[in-house]
């Protein structure tokens, strides 16, 4: 029995009459018809008469149906207040209040059993609202009757009814269920995760850039470039300003042209600089994010999704990558597996479930993953025969099961439509950025790669074990292991001792399956097989075969960096043991008397996610970038600065953000032979043999910056006399221009 039953019992026997007694019994019955609402009720002592109740509700009160059968009785779902009098054959009267409370029956969300008051009366629309009542037989109270009714001192000790919450307040509530949901958790922790570790990427982000300034300068270049050429003139978005006069010249290496979209926004080189430092910062928390989705889509809990998060994006190797922003942007990879695998209702923990399908998800997955796929080949084109490799065996299963059971669609219509559409999308993007790259490949045979080069960068099996000199914990104690590699760069592989032990701990102690717990593993070996390229059994059976027969694959220079996929399947194997071991601590805790765990048993299943990311903390330099010659905002195109090298060229590309004037020199996975023959053609510039040859070419001015001349083949060339050539010589600055027309 609840105090409020209690309450209006003890009200009951103090009213003195029988008719008092019929009212409560009759009130019990009703009570037990289903009537929602909830009251308290007293009655006094000292009335001298009683009189048939004038009430509706209490005439459902002496009815002992379902309370929807009275038309006029109302169930409230705030609070209720109500007086009726009870008259009898005794001349005894009794007075009710009913003083109602929140509704919690019906409609609870938790499946409680609803609850009524003790009496279970409901109150009509006359007691709460109006002046007047009448009853069933059409009698009605004088005015006023009903005031003085609801001025009862005794309804002033109710519970407050609830606020109603304005439209405002109920958008500020919203708003913060979002702040507190996990994704958004989840977001903003990869953020300050990635802002952290790779601090101090933005403590000077307008000048300095990660690892070195040569290969982040010729990135930010490409940022700032797809940028302004697809607001200026798209049709020329392949043929960049660099390598004049060659064609084709963007697609010399890998574009980031998915980062397209910062770069229309900005100016000039110290804004590049600034672009890159935040796409570099954003990307990492991009692939943790991605990572994290993951792991949580295929079963892991969060703890374990964290790890395998943490792990994949500041693995020890992938510090030595610091300074290519194509590879460490590689968070569409998992998040773009992980919205497939939403979108397909699939789980590695909890298998196939068809109500869990949404084809929405799907076609969010292959955009992530189209959109993956224009960062660049070098990481994008493993990924994208793996997506065709997971698809195949998709629609092997598809077929299968619908012939097995007739009329059965496992996936069903419009997410095998949605597949369609987005694979056609995806394979049509994957399409138009190879047609570039091939006709690089038809124009400059040089670009080829060969299994020499192969060779060159393919690490051995210790590199799995040695860090690389940007890793904090272990570059130090690593330094004699890596002299001994042919180029560690690229051959200090090691994803962190901690994820090989939580890896290793995940085969036997996990929340897979035992033969997803294989195939892991089995992933594992062959993804390690491959990054050692020529270095396992020479490459024969394992990386040969696809360089020989894959289309592009003979364009991916250092096999090592399958290293990507090795760590995120051990992270997966990691997110199995951790989520296992901290079940198991629930269960531990759930035996104890409060069921709470202690601070030791809590700190226990942070301690794996702890230990990851001090193995990731990193040392990588941030030098400062070198200023912009002011001739670079000065000086129109076509022209060739001097000296000239594939490093010097670099920075050049970047200084050229301000105009993107046509320039001969440039910076990119291969040199093309026209920029080789300049650079020997103009070892004795000022000449009359170099003009003519730039003449030639369209070349109408030569900048020659005399701050970087030492120790290069071009150091005497402001020394030379240029009488009789046909050319003028000019200082800006610390530089020379040599107008050749």
């Amino acid at each position: 029995m609840t105090t409020e039953q209690s309450d209006a019992t003890d009200g009951g026997r103090r009213t003195g009459s029988a008719e008092g007694d019929l009212a409560g019994q009759r009130a019990g019955t009703a009570a037990g018809s289903g009537t929602t609402g909830m009251s308290a009720a007293t009655a006094t002592d000292d009335a001298a008469t009683a009189s048939r109740s004038d009430s509706p509700a209490e005439g459902n009160g002496r009815d002992t149906g379902d309370a929807a059968e009275q038309p006029s009785v109302t169930a409230t779902t705030e609070q209720t207040s109500a007086t009726a009098t009870i008259e009898g054959p005794g001349k005894s009267s009794g007075t009710r209040e009913d003083a109602g409370s929140e509704k919690v029956g019906g409609n609870q969300e938790d499946g409680e059993p609803e609850k009524t008051d003790g009496l279970g009366k409901t109150d009509s629309p006359e007691r709460t609202g109006g002046s007047e009542t009448s009853d069933p037989a059409g009698k009605t109270d004088p005015p006023g009757k009903g005031e003085r009714a609801m001025a009862d001192p005794w309804a002033s000790f109710g519970p407050a009814p609830d606020p109603v919450l304005t439209r405002p307040r109920r958008a500020v509530h919203a708003v913060g269920r979002f702040l507190i949901h996990e994704w958004t958790l989840a977001t903003v922790a990869s953020l300050a995760l990635a802002v952290l570790l790779t601090w101090p990427t933005l403590r000077y982000p307008l000048y300095t850039l990660p690892q070195d300034y040569w290969d982040p300068s010729l990135q930010s270049w490409q940022m700032a470039w797809s940028g302004h050429i697809l607001l200026t003139d798209p049709a020329q978005l392949w043929h960049a300003n660099t390598f004049y006069p060659d064609k084709w010249s963007f697609a010399f290496s890998d574009t980031l042209l998915g980062y397209a979209p910062a770069g229309m926004i900005g100016h000039g080189p110290e804004a590049a600089v600034l672009r890159y430092n935040i796409m570099f910062v954003l990307a990492h928390g991009l692939a943790t994010l991605g990572a994290y989705a993951l792991a949580r889509q295929l079963g892991a809990g969060r703890i374990g999704a964290a790890v395998a998060g943490a792990s994949y994006t500041y693995a020890p190797w992938l510090l030595a990558q610091a300074g290519h922003l194509h590879i460490v942007s590689n968070g569409g990879i998992p998040l773009a597996l992980a919205m497939l695998a939403r979108g397909h209702g699939w789980s590695l923990r909890y298998g196939y479930r068809p109500e869990r399908r949404h084809a929405g998800w799907a076609y969010a997955g292959w955009l992530v993953a189209a959109w993956q796929l224009s960062l660049g080949f070098g990481i994008g084109l493993p990924f994208a025969y793996g997506l065709a490799g997971i698809v195949l065996v998709s629609a092997v299963v598809w077929f299968v099961r619908r012939r097995r059971v007739p009329g059965k669609r496992p996936f069903g219509v419009r997410l095998l439509v949605a597949d369609l559409v987005g694979g056609a999308l995806f394979a049509a993007v994957g399409g138009l950025l190879a047609v570039p790259y091939f006709k690089v490949a038809e124009l400059h045979p040089n670009a080829a790669r060969t299994i020499g080069d192969i060779a060159i960068y393919s690490p051995p099996v210790s590199g799995f074990f040695i860090a690389p000199a940007e890793s904090r914990v272990w570059g130090g104690l690593h330094e004699g292991a890596r002299a001994l590699l042919p180029w560690h760069p690229e051959m200090t592989l090691l994803p962190g001792f901690v994820l090989y032990a939580l890896a290793a701990g995940g085969l036997f102690f996990s929340v897979w399956r035992v033969r997803h717990r294989l195939l892991l593993l089995a992933g594992v070996l062959v993804t390690m097989t491959l990054a050692m390229g020529t270095r396992f059994l020479g490459g024969r059976f394992t990386y040969v075969p696809l360089f020989e027969y894959l289309p592009g694959w003979n364009g991916l220079r250092t096999p090592g960096r399958m290293m990507l996929w090795t760590t995120l399947l051990l992270g997966l194997l990691a997110a199995g043991a951790v989520t296992a071991f901290a079940a198991r601590v629930r269960e531990l805790a759930a035996q104890r008397i409060p069921p709470w765990p202690g601070p030791w048993l809590r700190l226990a299943t942070l301690l794996p996610l702890l230990l990851v990311i001090v193995e990731g903390l990193n040392s990588t330099p941030h030098p400062v970038v070198p200023q912009q010659p002011a001739v670079m905002r000065t000086v129109d195109g076509p022209m060739l600065v001097l000296p000239s090298s594939q490093n010097l060229d670099q920075p050049l590309m970047l200084w050229s953000t301000s105009r993107f004037q046509e320039m001969a020199n440039g910076g990119s996975g291969f040199t093309p032979d026209t920029l080789d023959q300049v650079r020997e053609v103009t070892l004795a510039f000022p000449d009359q043999a170099s003009i003519d040859y730039l003449r030639g070419l369209g070349v109408r001015n030569v900048v020659v910056l005399r701050d970087q001349l030492a120790g290069t083949p071009w150091e005497r060339v402001v020394d030379n006399p240029v009488e009789g050539l046909g050319i003028t010589r000019e200082e800006v600055g610390d530089a020379i221009v040599y107008h050749l027309s």
